[in-house]
């Protein structure tokens, strides 16, 4: 890792990016979104204060273990004038989260645990697919990835019982269960 004099207080976009290890798109993203922030020169370069070095590593920490941007946005917002992450800051803030990640950590295991009864995409191809519709809420209604429209009347029964025949119901506007249709 590239070591910056100390004496220098302000980081290109380059030095930022070989110091914190971070892509030079990511710390441009970073900045859009409000997470970093830099001063423009006079021919219009980016220059960050050396500071951005620990707020990006608080970024990608953060990141790693699964804390959406907005969330972590709303964290930096919170430290008094701005300033950088220190570790009692690092300390309450990951005790904050702790709970959304343990429930996130709960559905990555049932997602794991019901892998197996999956087939294929995990669209209601089973009579009761646990992934795409964990609480059966259609399968009173009968199974498939598409669920059809019953309509009324001679013609509409023919066209629904041929393959093909009738409209999915996200046709008609409604929502159907299947996944990524």
């Amino acid at each position: 890792m590239p070591q910056i004099p100390e004496t220098i207080q302000e980081l290109t976009v380059g030095q930022l990016a070989a110091r914190s290890g971070a892509a030079v798109s990511a710390l441009h993203f970073y900045e859009s979104k409000g997470l970093i922030s830099s001063r423009r020169t006079s021919g219009n370069q980016r220059r960050f204060s050396r500071d951005a070095l620990r707020r990006v590593a608080f970024v990608r920490a953060a990141q790693r273990v699964g804390i959406p941007l907005a969330t972590i946005r709303e964290a930096l917002a919170e430290l008094p004038e701005g300033r950088t992450p220190t570790e009692e800051d690092w300390a309450r803030l990951s005790r904050s989260w702790r709970s959304e990640l343990d429930e996130r950590i709960k559905q990555l295991n049932r997602l794991r645990d019901h892998l197996t009864d999956c087939i294929g995409c995990g669209c209601l191809s089973l009579e009761t697919c646990v992934l795409s519709n964990p609480d059966d809420a259609f399968g009173e209604r009968g199974v498939g990835s598409r669920l059809l429209v019953e309509r009324r009347g001679p013609a509409a029964s023919t066209a629904n019982s041929a393959p093909g025949g009738g409209r999915s119901s996200r046709a008609q506007g409604q929502q159907t269960p299947c996944c990524g249709d």
